[in-house]
């Protein structure tokens, strides 16, 4: 921001009554000497008139010298930011602030989506005290409110803000620990999109048990992931899904019915998201700035297992940085549904529970998808994780203690198996009510003994409806068994949860694996499929394992082992995979060169000169002894 200094010395005003300036003015204007003296050209716009018997330039547009006085300057800020957008997209953007993000540097932090605050700085658009003064351009000394409604930069973009709200991904108390922070992050990254994910030596054996074991009474989720000391034996740490140490969460204050970070499974670096089961208190502050706003700040209860407009907001967002961050990613789902109250629309329930597909939909790396035990998915909340979202990326799995359906059992009995139905049921099973609904089917019954057998039976069938009302629970609950899921093709598979972390790593490891060879197998045939480039594995996999060992593609230690031998062989080892590789890039060489000749004849015999001149002596011999043998007659 600035003022042309040069038109800034030397400019006139034209007053309405030149002996009282009270009474205002007319125009600016420069003299004929000055006007000419600074090169009007560059600096200033004006129109020539005569007055008051002399002559004046009316100042009508002010250019300045410099480069840098207004909108330039903002235009050169929109560059910025259009490019922070870009870099998000094309690589792996943090932001560290360590001091003060101001106006367009608030948004630069913003657009590259992870930010680490270093606690005492402020990511703030206008400071505490502009704010303050009165914006009517009349007066310098009168508040807003009449007083000074912001005491600190601290109340507008401080840690308190910033990383309540999900702007600041973590705080640190000082710039050491915040370059730390970065470190550790670009450690889990790929250093390029070629390259795998950097898979470190575990911290933990690869095929311990999980001790911590979820329940169905409301839990720590972080507990489910890194473990806890161990509530009885002191001084030991009862273990949890991810290698010991390696979970570090990121905006933990905001939207607290969501917990995210990212962590390692066997040394393999993946995004987390889990869901809170414990009722979570929402602060919202009030503003000192709004006279209607409560004296104090607001609390709001959010219950656990539900998706609310800022948990789902939380949750794309993570999905969308991990995709960039090219990380796979790992849901542990427990979600009963979306929260669907009048408040909760008004704050865009929709297009942030929306936002959840479209990241998942985008994903590029492998995501698996967890029901742990006692755990729950439910209506809505299934329908934005399925599978056939992005079926390339997405496999679902289940704890056998898990369930998963349309609405919890209560509610389905509510609708699909009504007290009518229950009285069926009663009347079908119960022999009491058998035997007194057959004694009612006699023809010939006096009306006092109907009276009396349809009594007894009410009163057979009142009492055993509470019972009943539970049996027809878990008859609707027998339908959201993990069985059912997986009969139905719904899900992968179905876990048992102390071995679960065994069992997804291999997976994982199994997932990466294949995707780097299918990655290098597109290259030589773009036009192959998904299914083509698994299917063209397997048969290589037959290939060298043999025939009787085709049963030990379905078991992922197996296939990792041999990607691994055939894949990253090194030291001179022969590698089928690569050999296969590289005559499927010499086949579609050919297809190619065959492919332009056909559609070019008149310049095959110019390919040929081209293609001769790059031959060594020992090719063109070769190639002579073939053409020989093409041109000699066939043999009797």
């Amino acid at each position: 921001m600035g003022l042309a200094e040069e038109i800034k010395q030397i400019f006139q005003v034209a007053w309405v009554d030149p002996e009282d300036p009270h009474k205002g003015f007319r125009y600016l204007y420069l003299t004929p000497q000055d006007y000419t003296r600074i090169g009007p050209q560059n600096s200033v716009h004006c129109k020539h008139i005569e007055e008051e018997g002399e002559s004046r330039y009316v100042i009508l547009d002010i250019i300045g010298k410099d480069s840098s006085l207004g909108v330039e300057n903002l235009r050169g800020s929109g560059m910025i930011a259009g490019e922070a957008s870009l870099a998000y997209e094309k690589t792996v953007t943090i932001s560290m602030v360590t001091c003060r993000a101001l106006g367009i540097g608030a948004y630069l932090v913003r657009l590259g989506q992870r930010v680490i605050q270093v606690e005492n700085s402020h990511i703030i658009l206008t400071g505490a005290s502009a704010l303050n003064k009165c914006t009517c351009g009349s007066c310098s000394s009168t508040w807003v409110l009449g007083r000074e409604v912001y005491t600190s930069n601290n109340q507008l973009g401080g840690v308190q803000i910033m990383h309540t709200n999900g702007v600041s991904h973590v705080t640190v108390p000082d710039d050491f620990e915040g370059v730390c922070t970065i470190l550790e992050w670009l450690s889990y990254i790929p250093k390029d999109n070629r390259s795998p994910v950097p898979i470190t030596t575990p911290s933990d054996p690869i095929d311990r048990e999980i001790e911590f074991t979820p329940t169905k009474a409301p839990y720590d989720p972080r507990w489910m992931l890194a473990g806890r000391p161990h509530p009885t034996l002191k001084g030991t740490w009862q273990s949890g899904f991810f290698d010991h140490g390696s979970f570090k969460e990121i905006m933990a204050p905001w939207a607290q019915t969501v917990v995210t970070g990212r962590a390692r499974l066997g040394g393999i670096p993946v995004g987390v998201i889990a869901v809170e089961t414990r009722c979570v208190e929402v602060a919202v502050p009030a503003d000192p700035a709004n006279l209607d706003s409560e004296a104090k700040r607001r609390i709001i209860q959010q219950a656990g297992q539900v998706w609310f407009p800022d948990s789902a907001h939380k949750t794309a967002q993570v999905i969308r940085d991990f995709n960039k961050e090219r990380l796979p990613l790992m849901i542990f789902a427990n979600w009963r549904g979306f929260s669907g109250g009048m408040k909760d629309m008004y704050e865009q329930m929709l297009k942030f529970g929306a936002y959840i597909v479209d990241g998942l939909r985008l994903f590029e790396q492998p995501v698996l998808i967890y029901i742990p035990p006692c755990a729950e998915l439910r209506g809505g909340s299934w329908v934005v994780l399925d599978s056939t979202i992005n079926p390339l990326c997405i496999e679902m799995y289940a704890d056998k203690e898990s369930r998963g359906g349309v609405l919890e059992p209560e509610g389905t009995v509510e609708i699909k198996f009504r007290k009518k139905d229950l009285v069926k049921t009663i009347r079908r099973i119960d022999p009491v009510c058998k035997k007194l609904v057959g004694q009612l089917g006699k023809a010939a019954l006096p009306d006092k003994d109907r009276k009396e057998l349809e009594g007894q039976l009410k009163a057979r069938e009142d009492l055993l409806l509470p019972i009943y009302h539970q049996v027809a629970v878990q008859f609707a609950d027998l339908h959201d068994t993990p069985g059912h899921m997986l009969e139905k093709g719904i899900i992968s598979d179905v876990l048992e949860w102390k071995t679960a972390r065994t069992f997804f790593y291999w997976r994982l490891r199994r997932l990466l694996l294949e995707a780097q060879v299918k990655q290098e197998i597109l290259r030589a045939c773009p036009e192959l499929s998904h299914e083509h480039t698994q299917s063209m594995l397997r048969r290589w996999f037959v290939e060298t394992e043999g025939a009787v060992k085709a049963y030990l593609w379905d078991s992922n230690q197996v296939v990792v082992q041999w990607l691994e031998q055939h894949w990253s062989a090194r030291d001179g080892l022969r590698s089928a995979i690569r050999e296969n590789i590289n005559y499927l890039k010499r086949d579609s060489v050919l297809k190619t060169i065959q492919s332009l000749v056909q559609e070019h004849p008149d310049v095959t015999m110019d390919c040929v000169a081209y293609l001769s001149q790059h031959l060594t002596p020992a090719e063109r011999i070769q190639v002579a002894q073939l053409l020989s043998t093409a041109e000699s007659p066939a043999s009797p």
